[in-house]
């Protein structure tokens, strides 16, 4: 069964049911995606795939894939926050890209963010606009 949506790569939900036996059919919006799995993308489900053939052992995953411990970490997080595992400000957190969190580092060399802000900004805590007019 197909769990993407293959235009445009979004989850697939189940609108109509039938039963072969009797020929009931039953339609509507009948619930969310399919499965927690097929919010997952293609590389974070290999990456699933791995952690359950390693038994959820980060050193024997490390070796398989070649990967640091931080890495396999950092994909692990992002996993659990695709299928909805952590409270938001834990995901603001794990969001941010490689770029968002090199960008902060370089307003931090440059005396632009104080240490404070920088930790702040890489924990997830974003300012509104409002509380930042001139950025």
């Amino acid at each position: 069964m197909i769990e993407k949506c293959p235009v445009c790569e979004n989850n697939l939900i189940i609108t109509k049911l039938f039963c072969e036996h009797c020929g009931t059919t039953i339609s509507g919006q009948l619930g969310s995606p399919i499965s927690p799995f097929s919010m997952l993308n293609k590389d974070q489900l290999e990456f699933v795939q791995t952690f359950i053939r390693c038994e959820g052992k980060f050193n024997r995953m490390e070796e398989e894939l070649k990967l640091s411990y931080p890495t396999l970490k950092n994909r692990f997080n992002e996993v659990l926050c695709t299928m909805g595992f952590l409270e938001d400000k834990e995901q603001k957190s794990i969001m941010l890209s490689k770029e968002d969190r090199i960008e902060i580092l370089k307003q931090l060399n440059q005396g632009a963010i104080t240490s404070q802000e920088a930790e702040s900004l890489l924990r997830g805590d974003r300012h509104d606009e409002e509380d930042n007019p001139g950025e």
